[in-house]
């Protein structure tokens, strides 16, 4: 299971980096796999080196081959101008359009007053509509208070995060760690 923390975020450090590597701890916990965090303030710039698909560099093409081999993602972005970052708009720009048919996603985002938290319902759930991935119901939205020191503190936005970790585990088979090294042992993969 590969679980894909992916934030949008252009600086570090940074609340919506945070909040996407507790939810994706929490679910890797819960589902097992492994999480594979992506920031856009490192990200970005290989990524902007192409305005196409086809023009991106050895670099970039690892980039989106992690987002479209992801199983799970938990897609963050600090709102900008009532819209997620450019930088996030910029990379799946650059995902094959049917690449993520399927994938569960969890969708996260920080800002810094409540009105901005409808943006994960306006912007960003129609973003992964277009490539038919399915979002859990529960969006996570996170104040600048709800953070200490860069880290998520406000108890009712953890509860949120749980509450978006179970609705994903309902739909993703957890790991059976005993049948998968039993199947490699079967197939002489395990050593």
């Amino acid at each position: 299971m590969n679980i894909l923390a992916l934030s949008g975020n252009v600086k570090r450090p940074s609340r919506t980096a945070s909040l996407v590597k507790v939810a994706a701890d929490r679910l890797r916990q819960r589902v097992g796999g492994h999480v594979q965090c992506i920031e856009l303030v490192d990200a970005a710039p290989v990524l902007f080196r192409a305005l196409r698909a086809d023009q991106l560099d050895t670099e970039g093409r690892a980039v989106i081959a992690a987002v479209e081999g992801a199983d799970i993602i938990i897609a963050g972005s600090p709102v900008y101008r009532a819209s997620y970052s450019g930088a996030l708009k910029h990379l799946f720009d650059l995902v094959d359009h049917r690449a993520l048919t399927g994938k569960r996603v969890v969708l996260a985002a920080t800002g810094g007053t409540p009105l901005h938290g409808l943006m994960l319902e306006h912007q960003l759930r129609p973003l992964f509509g277009f490539f038919n991935a399915l979002t859990v119901p529960t969006s996570i939205y996170a104040l600048e208070a709800d953070f200490t020191d860069h880290e998520l503190r406000n108890p009712a936005v953890l509860e949120r995060v749980d509450r978006a970790v179970e609705e994903v585990s309902e739909i993703t088979p957890a790991l059976d760690i005993g049948a998968i090294a039993a199947s490699a042992k079967h197939s002489g993969l395990a050593a």
